[in-house]
């Protein structure tokens, strides 16, 4: 199953079936629409081989706005019967989770989620802002608080924290209530066990909360993305890089692939691989030439590698994006467990140019 973040890149475009199937690796495209007209609506669907371009199954589904996830249920279930019938019962129950009964909560929820792709601090202050919209609508929407959190992972990762003690507090809060809400909700387990970790450094928490989301959905690709960042600072490089490959089998066009990118130079720095670690690098950056993580990332690999040149290049461009970045306080955007990991990194910034 392909992540939805990589099959949207295709919405609103006319394309063959045939070359998404060859450029997301997968055998069956399953397209349709929506329509609405008043509080009624209609959802369309059609399942179609890939391989060979031809329609498996096709129907629609007609019912009230309210009843939007029960059409979904409805469709989601018909869908796995036409792709596998002997598929077992608890499968199809997975699919029917539904995250919360308040259509208008949901609604900011996505809205939340496509500014959190656009990457800057208005849109992911933007983001926070819906997503307390959603919350105030539907307290016990787990997912809802567990993206709130995450926002502030974005922030740490960017180098756009102002407060750092009032920062950790809210992640706190936000994230404790996502996993209490969330027990067996594994984008609201991923999502605030991933900010646990990173911005309250609770390392062990975030990463049983992330492998719990894991044996719940291990289709969720994200949370192989979230799990890969939570290796890379437990210390254990070649599991985060193994983690990382497996999210971009599963969206291999997700918005997600420079902070991806960013995490297995990373890994690859710990493990000593440098010349792998400036590569991916450098494909981050190509993504994003703004990428805190990804410069961070082109420096170390390149210092320690002998390209100094380079890696004073990163740095000269991190240092107009973020000032006030030093040796000395590397520690606030890597919470790393092994001081052997904290001696290498600001090793590297170091021979790159970073002042101490």
């Amino acid at each position: 199953m392909i992540a939805r973040n990589s099959s949207f890149t295709y919405k609103g475009k006319a394309v063959d079936v045939r070359q998404v199937g060859r450029e997301l690796g997968v055998r069956y495209v399953l397209e349709g629409s929506v329509r609405k007209v008043a509080n009624r609506m209609r959802i369309t669907g059609q399942l179609i081989d890939a391989r060979t371009g031809l329609d498996l199954w096709a129907d629609r589904f007609d019912g009230a706005l309210k009843d939007v996830f029960d059409l979904q249920d409805q469709m989601a279930t018909s869908v796995v019967a036409a792709i596998a019938p002997k598929v077992e019962q608890t499968e199809a129950a997975r699919a029917k989770r539904t995250p919360t009964e308040c259509l208008d909560a949901y609604d900011y929820f996505l809205r939340a989620t496509e500014k959190l792709h656009q990457q800057t601090p208005e849109s992911v202050g933007e983001a926070a802002r819906l997503l307390n919209k959603a919350i105030e609508l539907d307290p016990d929407f787990a997912a809802a608080y567990g993206l709130a959190a995450y926002c502030y992972s974005i922030r740490k990762a960017s180098g756009w924290v102002i407060d750092r003690e009032q920062e950790i507090a809210a992640v706190s809060r936000l994230g404790r209530k996502a996993i209490d809400l969330g027990k067996d909700d594994a984008a609201a387990l991923s999502t605030g066990g991933h900010a646990l970790g990173y911005v309250v450094e609770d390392l062990d928490a975030g990463t049983r909360f992330i492998d719990r989301a894991l044996e719940l959905n291990p289709n969720l690709a994200s949370a192989w993305f979230m799990s890969g960042w939570l290796r890379v600072w437990r210390g254990e490089p070649d599991i985060a890089i193994a983690h990382f490959m497996r999210f971009q089998r599963m969206s291999p066009v997700d918005p997600l692939l420079v902070r991806m990118n960013s995490g297995i130079a990373f890994a690859y720095v710990l493990a000593g691989r440098y010349d792998e670690a400036a590569s991916h690098a450098e494909q981050a950056l190509n993504d994003d030439p703004n990428s805190h993580q990804g410069l961070r990332m082109a420096a170390i690999s390149n210092a320690l590698a002998g390209r100094i040149e380079r890696a004073r290049k990163a740095v000269a461009r991190l240092r107009q994006i973020d000032p006030a970045l030093r040796v000395s306080n590397l520690r606030n955007l890597t919470p790393l467990r092994r001081p052997e990991d904290v001696a290498r990194v600001a090793e590297g910034m170091q021979k790159a140019g970073l002042p101490e």
